[in-house]
């Protein structure tokens, strides 16, 4: 093992996917991934999105997939290994949201993020299993929220806190049942970043304010402060991290 500890976050030779990776924070893991020498494999429904992402990272693969859509997890999986030739780390970022009131908030609304935050990272981790316990190795990221671990009002949305409070605790059973396997599973958890579920916040004055009232760090968290969190737990400089959810959130969630 190299000297040097930063050598512990390189993930030369290894093969990482990377869900909802057409735009956001989804865009921005894959490039982080890559840039420490993964062979990423990218995944969305925007095909037009993940072409342009992969033109900027040779050596990328891009594999549409809608994961609310079980053939197309099993799919996704099937083709990473074998066009990659393996899978080492999978980030679990694929997600969905609907800002509703309970009073308005609609069976199909929930049901759907539900199947697309819960469900959708079940399956796929699943999938992932035989192929990491026979390999002795693997990583799974979880990209959760910190609305999985309190509420969100007054920005009202119980299928998003309902969805990804059921990630954080399916991680932690998870990362109980893999270890021995060899499995890593954690959660990262963030608060208020920019993307495109949290688009409609963006140069709003109340949000805005909202963010500076309740975070300890009064601001958005910007993109590359969730670098090292995932560098952290996807790589062997968080090899003895699991069961974690780890929250990244400007001490929001620290009241």
């Amino acid at each position: 093992m190299s000297d040097d500890p930063l050598d512990l976050f390189r993930l030369d030779g290894q093969v990482a996917l990377v869900t909802g990776a057409s735009a956001g924070l989804g865009a921005r893991f894959a490039r982080v991934l890559h840039r420490v020498g993964a062979t990423v494999v990218i995944s969305a429904r925007r095909v037009e999105r993940l072409e342009s992402l992969a033109g900027e990272l040779p050596g990328a693969i891009v594999i549409p997939a809608d994961v609310s859509v079980a053939d197309d997890r099993e799919r996704l999986i099937v083709e990473t290994i074998e066009r990659a030739g393996r899978l080492d780390v999978l980030v679990n970022n694929a997600g969905v949201s609907h800002i509703v009131g309970i009073e308005r908030e609609t069976l199909d609304q929930f049901e759907q993020a539900m199947q697309v935050n819960t469900t959708a990272v079940w399956h796929l981790i699943k999938l992932c299993v035989p192929h990491m316990t026979e390999r002795g190795s693997g990583v799974i990221v979880n990209i959760a929220s910190m609305l999985g671990l309190v509420g969100a009002t007054p920005i009202k949305q119980a299928n998003y806190c309902a969805s990804k409070g059921a990630v954080v605790n399916m991680t932690r059973e998870l990362a109980l049942q893999l270890a021995r396997k060899g499995i890593r599973v954690n959660a990262l958890c963030p608060g208020y970043f920019p993307s495109e579920m949290t688009e409609p916040m963006l140069g709003d004055e109340s949000s805005e304010q909202y963010i500076r009232t309740f975070a300890a760090i009064p601001r958005m968290g910007y993109d590359h402060e969730l670098d090292g969190a995932l560098l952290l737990l996807a790589s062997a400089a968080g090899s003895y991290i699991t069961g974690h959810a780890l929250l990244v959130d400007g001490g929001f969630t620290a009241h």
